[in-house]
């Protein structure tokens, strides 16, 4: 127990010395990820609250099975698209802040 305590210590004082890309990241890059999920889960729930209209108008008609099939498919695609298009923003983002971090260690060196 001590000796876990000890590590502990040790590795928060150590801490204090890691350079600044080991530590936490770049205040701004957090806000604009932060930024992003929020944009990224505004527009999850308005796909879901969309497709859950769907869902609502098929007790209040009449559609067809073969309707209903081919509304699923195009939601679960809808689901699919929206999921890459979040992937590859996430990632975009990512690829920008590190080509950031690269040339300003190439300008500071």
């Amino acid at each position: 127990m001590r000796r876990c305590l000890i590590v502990m210590v040790a590795a928060v004082c150590l801490g204090g010395f890691l350079p600044g890309a080991a530590r936490a990241e770049n205040p701004d890059v957090r806000a604009q990820k932060d930024q992003l999920k929020m944009q990224q889960k505004r527009e999850r729930n308005a796909l879901k609250m969309q497709q859950r209209n769907v869902k609502e108008s098929w007790k209040n008609g009449h559609v067809s099975s073969a309707q209903r099939a081919e509304m699923k498919h195009q939601m679960n695609r809808a689901n699919r698209d929206l999921k890459m298009r979040q992937k590859d923003a996430m990632q975009d983002l990512k690829d920008r802040q590190k080509s950031l971090n690269e040339m300003q260690r190439a300008s500071g060196q």
